[in-house]
């Protein structure tokens, strides 16, 4: 259990004046407890909660086919399990939440995670709970990192970084996009990461396009090849994005890519403990449109335990950026019917500029697959 994010959760509950609160979809029980329940993000009607009391007592729910890991990764921990084909899922986390006194009282849970129906049927045999949507929570915890995830999510980032850099070099033209496929998520879990996700990945006229993945399509002479992958470790993610050329770069390619670096650094030299993200994000805009480029609608995000978290900076809003958070920040042009241009970096922000964590291969020039 992730006692620096329980202790947290309790602070959370004398503010909000919960007597419960419960983290039900795999991103927030992972918050909590320090791992993933393994098929739970896949088959997620295979509930897994942790049920937090207002005096900090803790009890961990889980379906019976997981229960064998749940224990063996939490051995001291009350453990809950309920039977996935004997529709007592909901009884049985009902019975749970009475023996830790919540049979009344004001309890948060994740609404937008929860399926309709489980919810009513936890509303019926639990009619004396207020129950309070308890996403907005999780959100504002998660905002700030602790010194651990801090931690934990440095590594990740130059795994991920690492990863990208590696599987570059590995390949040649000739070779196809899914051999540079393979080679980024071989090289991601021989370095440590435990799990990928969201692979995007496209060369040449592909590159145009801001989310697709790898095909058989060969790398030719003057291609641009985008690649972003999330890396995993424990639940959390760090995507980083890396742009590369075959063995030469198309005409323009390299006074685009030098633009691109500019923005990257407006980013880099904006943040910091209190600075605005509408003014971050109006810096980046602004020289886009000054060479005839159309902006994004952001240029940076929070992450991870999810791969898009708060803050958003973007041109919607103006979000506050904090020391302890972690951004991913990612200028990106994509050039309709020519090809696509993205350096997407993972930064801690500090409490006078940002740490970049991903800090394993230089971006300052394109990298050259040969």
């Amino acid at each position: 259990m992730n006692q620096d994010i329980v202790d947290q959760c309790v602070s959370a509950m004398g503010a909000e004046d919960l007597d419960g609160l419960i983290a039900m979809s795999p991103e927030n029980f992972a918050y909590v407890a320090g791992f993933i329940v393994p098929s739970q993000p896949v088959l997620r009607w295979r509930h897994a909660a942790v049920v937090i009391t207002r005096d900090g007592r803790t009890a961990l729910y889980a379906v019976d086919m997981e229960a064998s890991t749940v224990r063996s990764l939490e051995p001291q921990a009350e453990v809950r399990v309920w039977e996935e084909f004997a529709e007592d899922a909901m009884p049985v986390l009902a019975d749970l939440l009475a023996d830790l006194g919540l049979r009344t009282g004001r309890v948060g849970i994740e609404t937008d995670y929860l399926p309709a129906r489980d919810m009513d049927r936890l509303t019926r045999m639990l009619p004396e709970v207020r129950w309070q949507p308890a996403q907005a929570v999780f959100n504002r915890l998660r905002l700030v990192k602790t010194p651990r995830e801090l931690e934990l999510m440095r590594r990740l980032a130059r795994i991920t970084d690492r990863s990208i850099k590696e599987a570059f070099e590995s390949v040649h033209p000739g070779d196809t996009e899914m051999d540079l496929a393979g080679a980024v998520t071989t090289t991601l879990f021989r370095l440590g990461a435990d799990d990928f996700k969201w692979l995007i990945l496209a060369s040449g006229e592909r590159s145009q396009y801001p989310n697709v993945g790898p095909t058989t399509r060969e790398l030719r002479r003057g291609d641009v090849v985008r690649l972003e992958v999330f890396g995993m470790l424990d639940g959390y993610h760090t995507g980083v994005c890396r742009t590369a050329v075959v063995e030469e770069a198309p005409d323009d390619a390299v006074d685009i890519w030098s633009n691109i670096v500019a923005c990257r650094d407006l980013i880099f030299d904006s943040i910091r403990d209190g600075a605005s993200g509408a003014e971050t994000y109006g810096k980046v805009a602004d020289r886009f449109q000054a060479l005839g480029w159309e902006p994004m609608s952001f240029v940076g995000h929070g992450i991870g335990l999810f791969v898009h978290e708060d803050p958003y900076i973007g041109r919607y809003g103006d979000a506050r950026i904090d020391a302890g958070m972690v951004l991913g920040t990612e200028p990106v042009l994509l050039v309709p019917g020519a090809y696509g241009f993205q350096v997407k970096d993972i930064v801690a922000v500090t409490e006078d500029g940002c740490e970049v964590l991903s800090d394993v291969t230089s971006t300052d020039e394109l990298f050259v697959i040969d």
